[in-house]
């Protein structure tokens, strides 16, 4: 018994949060089950996201852009830190 337990509480613990989106291929605003709220729009090459913590408030953006095998990714972290990274063939640094 104790190890069903064990592994009920083990699958539980690694279930991912999923989101639910409204909206179309360019545009969607989406909620994940801990009740953040992202919006996502698509223009060309280029996708922008603007989420938000349900508990805290904080906000957090994205932008990200596709050249070729390239893609850049910057934004704004929750404390306003801004950061970036680029992907080539699906490796990123």
């Amino acid at each position: 018994m104790k190890l069903l337990i064990a592994s009920l509480a083990f699958t539980l613990a690694a279930v991912p949060a999923h989101a639910i989106c409204i909206g179309s291929d360019t545009l969607q605003s989406c909620t994940d089950t801990s009740g953040n709220s992202y919006t996502i729009n698509r223009m060309g090459n280029t996708t922008f996201m603007n989420g938000s913590n349900a508990e805290t408030g904080s906000q957090w953006n994205q932008t990200s852009t596709t050249i070729g095998n390239s893609t850049f990714h910057n934004g704004m972290d929750k404390d306003g830190n801004s950061w970036s990274t680029t992907c080539i063939n699906g490796i990123c640094n």
